[in-house]
């Protein structure tokens, strides 16, 4: 079995005047958020064995919130092709991971995450698909299953949704 976990970037600030899309930082909300998408994680032992992160300063701080509750923190490595990557690239980034990491986390931006979430997903809670489908707001966390013993198996409409969790269910859940 592999596991994907799929978290899109906490909430961002505006890009200030002359700032790149590429250096945004997370907003205040964005980093509490981070923090809690974390330990909710380590609370229910979704812990990845290897973390595939944008580049984007957003994405880094994401990522750099969430690992704090992790110790030691997962392997990371940081993949300028996913800044602003659609589906597909995204899908190759991750059938590309090592058959040893039985649990790939990819930390990026919509609407390519948005979308694979959408594509790969062919059972599991109907609620929660529909909600999925509606929308993957920032700091949302997917976790998908695949009944596969390689990441180059993995394939549309080959994955269960585990779970989809938004920052407002978050904050209850980790308690």
């Amino acid at each position: 079995m592999r596991r994907l976990i799929l978290l899109r970037h906490a909430k961002a600030d505006p890009a200030a005047a002359g700032q790149t899309d590429h250096a945004r930082k997370l907003a205040p909300r964005g980093l509490a958020s981070a923090e809690v998408v974390g330990a909710y994680m380590a609370r229910h032992h979704l812990v990845p064995d290897r973390v595939l992160c944008s580049t984007a300063q957003r994405t880094r701080e994401t990522w750099a919130g969430v690992a704090a509750a992790f110790s030691p923190a997962p392997e990371v490595v940081f993949e300028r092709r996913l800044y602003g990557a659609e589906a597909d690239k995204i899908l190759a980034a991750v059938a590309g991971q090592p058959d040893e990491a039985e649990t790939v986390m990819v930390v990026g931006h919509n609407p390519g995450l948005h979308v694979l979430a959408t594509r790969l997903i062919a059972a599991g809670d109907v609620e929660s698909r529909e909600a999925l489908r509606e929308k993957l707001p920032t700091a949302g966390l997917v976790v998908i299953d695949f009944a596969v013993e390689a990441w180059a198996d993995v394939h549309p409409l080959g994955g269960r949704l585990d779970r989809f969790l938004v920052p407002r269910s978050l904050d209850d859940a980790t308690h």
